[in-house]
């Protein structure tokens, strides 16, 4: 489980306006043990990438922010508060900025819109919830911390303007009545992608 790492995150992300107010708070304990339960193995060959991803495309360079949208779905973008899903309308962030960070991995920050809040410009990244059990798994808010494996996704350009995104051998789909989850696709065919539309350069000054 990931209790520890989750709650820290949880509790930043629910000050949401007051983000400074928090920010001491939400600073990861010294020493505490990375999670290591729901997203160990390495990637197969069902999610191939290539290393000249982020620099052939501009959307995932880091310099830009994105909003995304699920190709299948009903044309809603996603957005992260608690927990990440489709058009829930609930005052979360719904502005990304996909970050390389090596050997074909992402950090996902996620930012408030740019209307002069501080807190707005204060990043949060997408991680893999730690209080979730397999085989679904879904996917939340919390202080960034590239270091942190389970905040390390890989996006996989589809050859048609969309992408697969996921979580080592998961791979972020929807699933009826149960929203967003990361899944382990066996057999199955991926029937969830996404959309990725440009808003403009990702130039937030953080409060840190």
């Amino acid at each position: 489980m990931f209790t520890t790492k989750w709650v820290t995150g949880a509790a930043m992300l629910a000050c949401t306006g007051a983000l400074v107010a928090c920010q001491g708070g939400a600073d990861r304990a010294a020493g505490t043990p990375t999670p290591s339960v729901a997203v160990t193995g390495a990637p197969t060959a069902a999610a191939p990438t290539t290393s000249s991803a982020a620099a052939t495309d501009p959307l995932l360079s880091g310099k830009r922010e994105v909003t995304i949208t699920r190709v299948q779905g009903s044309g809603k973008p996603l957005e992260i508060s608690g927990r990440l899903e489709e058009g829930g309308d609930t005052g979360g962030r719904i502005l990304f900025v996909p970050t390389p960070i090596g050997d074909d991995r992402y950090v996902i920050k996620a930012f408030g819109p740019k209307d002069d809040h501080p807190a707005n410009d204060d990043p949060s990244c997408w991680q893999v919830n730690g209080l979730d059990i397999e085989p679904e798994l879904t996917i939340g808010a919390v202080v960034c911390d590239p270091d942190d494996p389970i905040q390390r996704f890989t996006i996989i350009a589809k050859g048609d303007g969309t992408y697969a995104i996921g979580s080592e051998t998961r791979f972020l789909q929807h699933l009826p009545g149960n929203g967003l989850v990361l899944k382990e696709l066996g057999n199955a065919k991926l029937t969830t992608t996404f959309r990725f539309t440009d808003k403009g350069p990702a130039d937030r000054e953080p409060i840190n």
